[in-house]
């Protein structure tokens, strides 16, 4: 039965709880005197409640009104609910039109920075999204990205520059996925790999293979070392030192005073500065700590210092000291390699010495966790044994 309730009757009620009007639309009262209308409802077999809003709001032929359209809905199989969350989605997005990929772009950058390990990974993902994206719908509203047009952001670079490219579809991915989640953009990421653009692009491994970088056989060093100890200026030295420690680049050529202590012989590279982000420390032979007073004085920041005053050499000085020796086939991050194949052929230091001398990351979580020591002290022997190495035939 229809029409149980009266307008004045609506107006009286105080006692708390739902009074029915029939077709499923109740008043609701609460403990503090508010009163709702609600529409009760079964679908597909799920009982389902949907507000309809205050009695202040909505008279009641108002809300009968309302209950009537909801149902016409659940006559033809629709649910209300969640009409009017489609509904209220599609008002969202259509709001939202002003809203373009480059705002979506800042607006995700600014909100992750905070967990990134250093302003150098913001600067990178503004500098490749500029390059590659932007140009094509930076402005445009985020609703309008589609895979035509991530398609011609990526497809330039692909074969080109492959690992480029990889990054730069997964910062459109995540910049889409937010703006998903803020409500900016409706449908599928047009810039998900897998059952996506897997099927319109070719796997990296299809494009190019892998390049290693270029290491020189552990045998060479020696000869190699005696070469290079003849060259002059700071990038010489950095090399040798660089060599020595088995250093990555970066951590060699931000190296500064206040992170080394000569007399334990210990460098100790901090977290912001380390690949894994956890820091590094480097027992120092005879032969870097040597290198080390030859640096002295030069700088009161930085070990190995550039031109100009308290910045660091630029990252291009090895490669140019390299193609000075005629020796532009190899790279400054392959003698790691070169360390790593020398540890595992010529002596009998544990691999997990030699992983952590070279500072990657314990594959096992259970070993480390039950190894929590940084094998310092065997670390110290393995790069007293490297430097010897190094030095075999060598004038020091």
């Amino acid at each position: 039965m229809l029409g149980k309730l009266t307008a004045l009757g609506v107006a009286k009620l105080k006692a708390p709880g739902m009074y029915g009007d029939g077709g499923g639309l109740w008043l609701q009262v609460s403990g503090k005197g508010g009163k709702s209308w609600v529409f009760r409802y079964t679908l597909r077999g799920k009982s389902r409640e949907m507000g309809l809003g205050p009695v202040s709001t909505f008279s009641l032929a108002e809300a009968r009104d309302k209950a009537l359209t909801c149902r016409k809905l659940c006559y033809e199989g629709i649910d209300p609910i969640e009409m009017r969350r489609e509904q209220r989605q599609d008002a969202a997005v259509e709001s939202a039109k002003a809203i373009t990929f480059r705002t979506c772009a800042d607006g995700y950058i600014e909100a992750h920075k905070a967990g990134w390990r250093n302003d150098k990974h913001a600067a990178q993902w503004t500098a490749t999204l500029a390059t590659y994206a932007y140009p094509v719908f930076g402005d445009l509203p985020v609703q309008a990205v589609d895979t035509s047009l991530v398609l011609k952001a990526l497809e330039a670079i692909w074969s080109t520059k492959t690992e480029t490219a990889t990054r730069v579809r997964g910062r459109i991915e995540s910049v889409l996925d937010w703006a998903a989640t803020r409500g900016y953009r409706r449908g599928e990421n047009p810039a998900r790999w897998k059952g996506h653009l897997q099927n319109l692009l070719p796997k990296r491994s299809k494009v190019r293979k892998v390049e290693h970088h270029a290491a020189l056989p552990f045998k060479d060093v020696p000869a190699f070392m005696r070469t290079l100890e003849g060259q002059p200026g700071i990038p010489a030295k950095l090399m040798i030192f660089t060599i020595l420690t088995a250093a990555r680049t970066g951590e060699a050529l931000g190296a500064r005073w206040d992170e080394i202590d000569l007399e334990a012989a210990i460098w100790s590279v901090p977290a912001e500065r380390m690949k894994a982000g956890a820091e590094h420390r480097v027992p120092l032979s005879t032969a870097a700590l040597a290198i080390l007073a030859e640096m002295q004085g030069l700088d009161d920041i930085f070990v190995f210092p550039g031109s100009r005053r308290g910045k660091p050499l630029s990252n291009m000085a090895m490669l140019v000291l390299l193609r000075r020796m005629e020796r532009a086939g190899l790279t400054v991050h392959g003698f790691r390699s070169t360390f790593r194949d020398w540890a595992s052929e010529t002596t009998h230091f544990p691999s997990e010495v030699v992983e952590m001398a070279l500072a990657h990351t314990v594959e096992s979580k259970v070993e480390r966790a039950y190894r929590r020591g940084d094998l310092f002290e065997k670390r110290r022997d393995l790069m007293d044994a490297w430097a010897t190495w190094c030095s075999q035939g060598a004038a020091r």
